[in-house]
């Protein structure tokens, strides 16, 4: 009975949505530098993870990392510094590539060539919903 939860609280459910607690729980695994971006040791942190490999570095230029290579060597060399609008620039293709990469992974994990496992999101709260319209919750494994 899935399409009891399409139209979200209608029978009194209440809590958030699936997608956005996956949302932010991908992003608690994402930010998992420490040092903020504003220290040298931050900054090249990221700049390091952004430019590892050619893949990374189309990678984040598809995310929005618009500097040029004579520039990010600049910054990774510690002749310049990033200015405001690049250094948030950098903290969101960062966000963003490590989000994807993260991602990625945990697919496969779950996947686990076809022996992974399935996982459902039930964030409802089911107490102010009429008995007959719960929907019944229970771990299931393919």
């Amino acid at each position: 009975m899935p399409e009891r939860t399409i139209d979200f609280g209608k029978y009194g459910a209440r809590g958030a949505k699936g997608h956005h607690l996956v949302a932010r729980q991908l992003d608690s695994h994402v930010a998992y530098i420490v040092a903020p971006l504003t220290t040298g040791r931050g900054l090249l942190a990221r700049l390091h993870y952004l430019t590892r490999t050619a893949h990374a570095l189309a990678a984040a230029r598809a995310a929005g990392l618009s500097a040029t290579d004579r520039t990010i060597a600049a910054w990774l060399k510690g002749e310049r510094r990033p200015s405001r609008k690049n250094l948030a620039a950098i903290e969101d293709t960062y966000r963003t590539v490590r989000r994807h990469n993260v991602a990625r992974y945990l697919l496969a994990r779950l996947n686990r060539e076809g022996r992974g496992t399935r996982v459902e999101i039930h964030p409802l709260n089911q107490s102010h919903v009429n008995r007959p319209l719960q929907r019944v919750l229970e771990h299931r494994t393919l």
